[in-house]
C-alpha cells in the first residue's frame, strides 16, 4: 500500500455508531437550520468536546487526615471486616 492511499484510508475512515433515535433527530434538525451536514456538526461537536476535556486540568486527590490516635481498641480488635460489617449495621444487607 502506498503511503498516499494510507494516508486517505486515515483520514476518510468511516465508523457506525449508536446513537439515541431522540439525539439523532434533534442533532439533523440542527444541521439542516445551520446550513451544515449532519457530519460536520459531529465532528464539530467532538472537537469542542475534546478541547473541553482536554483543558481541564486532572483530578487529584486531596487526603483529609483528623487528629487523633488512630483506632479505639474495640475497632482495632474488630479487623476490617468487622468495622465494615459494623459500619453497616442496620442499613439493610
Amino acid at each position: 500500500m502506498t503511503k498516499t492511499l494510507a494516508s486517505y484510508i486515515l483520514a476518510h475512515m468511516k465508523t457506525t455508531i449508536d446513537i439515541a433515535d431522540d439525539l439523532l433527530l434533534r442533532s439533523k434538525r440542527l444541521a439542516r437550520q445551520c446550513g451544515i451536514t449532519l457530519r460536520e456538526l459531529i465532528e464539530e461537536g467532538l472537537h469542542d468536546n475534546l478541547a473541553r476535556r482536554e483543558r481541564r486540568p486532572p483530578f487529584h486527590f486531596q487526603p483529609i487526615t483528623v487528629k487523633g490516635k488512630g483506632l479505639s481498641p474495640e475497632a482495632e480488635a474488630m479487623g476490617w471486616e468487622g468495622i465494615l460489617q459494623t459500619s453497616y449495621r442496620g442499613r439493610g444487607t
